[in-house]
C-alpha cells in the first residue's frame, strides 16, 4: 500500500506524516538535535540546564528526575547513619510527651505510639489477624508458606523470625540482657522479665470473666477457665485418661513409658515426678517444713500435715456410697469399701486365704512361721 492511500484520521495523521515523509519537527533550540516528541522535553530541560525537579530535604533541584532520585538516595544513607550513630551516643531527638519515652529515629516513635493508640494497621490476607508492625505481619506470614530464612550458628535449628533467633542463641551463650531492677534475677527474654515483675508488683491484670480471681499470666488464667468449662483438651495416646493441663499428660505419661528423669543425687533413685523427688530428698535432709499449726508437730511432706490436721479438726472428708460412714484417710475409704463389695486383694502365697487389708495378711503370715505378732 502506497503511503498517499492510508488514512490515518485527523487526531493521527500529522505524526504519520511527520514519520513517513523524515521530516524533523521536534528540534532542541539549544543543539539542534531531534529527540522525538516523548523526549524532546526533558532534552531541553537537561540542554538548558533549567532546574525543575525539587528535592523535598534540602530544596536542591535538578534538571532531570533520575539526578533527583540518585541525589536522594544520599539521604537515605545520611538518615540510616544518623539513626545508628544515635544507637551509640544515645541520643533520642524525637520525645511522646504522654510517657517521656525518647526514640533515636522517628519511625520508632510512630511504633511506639501505636502501643497507646491500639493501631493495626498491617492485616494478614490470609485470616483476620492485624499487626501493628509490618514485621510481626512478616513473620506471621511464615506461619502459613513454612518460611524458616533464619538458621542458629551453633546448632541445626531454625527460625522464622530474627527475633526468635536471637532469644535461642542466648540459650548457647547464657545472656540474660533483661535484670529485675527489685532483685538479682535476669532473664533471657523481655516478656519473662515483664511476667517476673509482677511477682514484685502483685499485678494480676488478666481476670476471669466467670468469677472475680485475677492472674499474673494469660497462661494461669487459660488453665484456670478449666475449671469452669471442664474442658479437658489434652488426651492420652495410651489409654481413655484426658487432662486440663498439658504438664499433667506429661506426668501421666511417664507411667506409660516409665520414664524416670528427676534422678536423687544421693542414690541411683529416679522419680517421674519432680514434686516426689523433693519429698524423697528431704528424706535425706531430716527437712521437715510444715508446721501444725494446732501442735508442735512437724511434716516433710504437705499431705501428711494436712491428714494430721484431721485428727484435730475431726473433719472426714471421704463418704462411704454405701453406708453413713465417713474417712479422714482415702485409704481407710477404699479398705472400708470391700467389707461392702466383699473384695480380698491380699492373697496369702502358703495357703489360698484371701484378705481385704494388707496388715491382716501380714497378722496371717505369722501363722505359718510360727511366730506371734504381739
Amino acid at each position: 500500500m502506497r503511503c498517499e492511500e492510508l488514512d490515518n484520521g485527523q487526531d493521527n495523521i500529522h505524526p504519520y506524516i511527520t514519520a513517513c515523509s523524515g521530516e524533523k519537527t521536534h528540534l532542541c533550540l539549544h543543539c539542534k538535535l531531534d529527540n522525538g516528541q516523548d523526549n524532546i522535553h526533558p532534552h531541553i530541560t537537561a540542554c538548558s540546564g533549567e532546574k525543575t525537579h525539587l528535592c523535598l530535604h534540602c530544596s536542591k533541584t535538578f534538571t532531570d528526575e533520575n539526578t533527583l532520585i540518585l541525589h536522594q538516595k544520599t539521604h537515605q544513607v545520611d538518615y540510616e547513619l544518623t539513626s545508628h550513630l544515635r544507637t551509640q551516643t544515645q541520643e533520642k531527638p524525637f520525645n511522646f510527651s504522654q510517657n517521656y519515652k525518647g526514640f533515636p529515629c522517628q519511625s520508632n516513635l510512630g511504633k511506639h505510639l501505636r502501643t497507646h493508640t491500639e493501631e493495626k494497621p498491617f492485616q494478614c490476607s490470609h485470616c483476620c489477624k492485624t499487626f501493628s508492625q509490618r514485621q510481626e505481619l512478616t513473620s506471621h506470614l511464615r506461619t502459613y508458606t513454612g518460611e524458616k530464612s533464619f538458621t542458629c550458628s551453633q546448632c541445626d535449628k531454625v527460625f522464622t523470625s530474627q527475633s526468635n533467633l536471637t532469644n535461642h542463641l542466648r540459650t548457647h551463650s547464657g545472656e540474660k540482657p533483661y535484670q529485675c531492677p527489685n532483685c538479682d534475677k535476669g532473664f533471657s527474654e523481655k516478656k519473662n522479665l515483664t511476667r517476673h515483675l509482677r511477682t514484685h508488683t502483685g499485678e494480676k491484670p488478666f481476670m476471669c470473666s466467670q468469677c472475680d480471681t485475677g492472674f499474673a499470666q494469660t497462661a494461669t488464667l487459660i488453665r484456670h477457665l478449666r475449671t469452669h468449662s471442664g474442658e479437658k483438651p489434652y488426651k492420652c495416646s495410651h489409654c481413655v485418661k484426658t487432662f486440663a493441663q498439658q504438664a499433667n499428660l506429661t506426668s501421666h505419661n511417664r507411667r506409660h513409658t516409665g520414664e524416670k528423669p528427676f534422678k536423687c543425687s544421693q542414690y541411683d533413685e529416679g522419680f517421674s515426678q519432680r514434686n516426689n523427688l523433693t519429698r524423697h530428698l528431704r528424706t535425706h535432709s531430716g527437712e521437715k517444713t510444715f508446721q501444725c499449726s494446732h501442735c508442735d508437730k512437724v511434716f516433710s511432706q504437705r499431705g501428711t500435715l494436712t491428714r494430721h490436721s484431721r485428727t484435730h479438726s475431726g473433719e472426714k472428708p471421704f463418704q462411704c456410697s454405701q453406708c453413713d460412714k465417713g474417712f479422714s484417710r482415702r485409704s481407710s475409704l477404699i479398705s472400708h469399701l470391700r467389707t461392702h463389695s466383699g473384695e480380698k486383694p491380699f492373697q496369702c502365697p502358703q495357703c489360698d486365704k484371701g484378705f481385704s487389708q494388707s496388715s491382716s495378711l501380714i497378722r496371717h503370715l505369722t501363722t505359718h512361721i510360727g511366730e506371734k505378732p504381739y
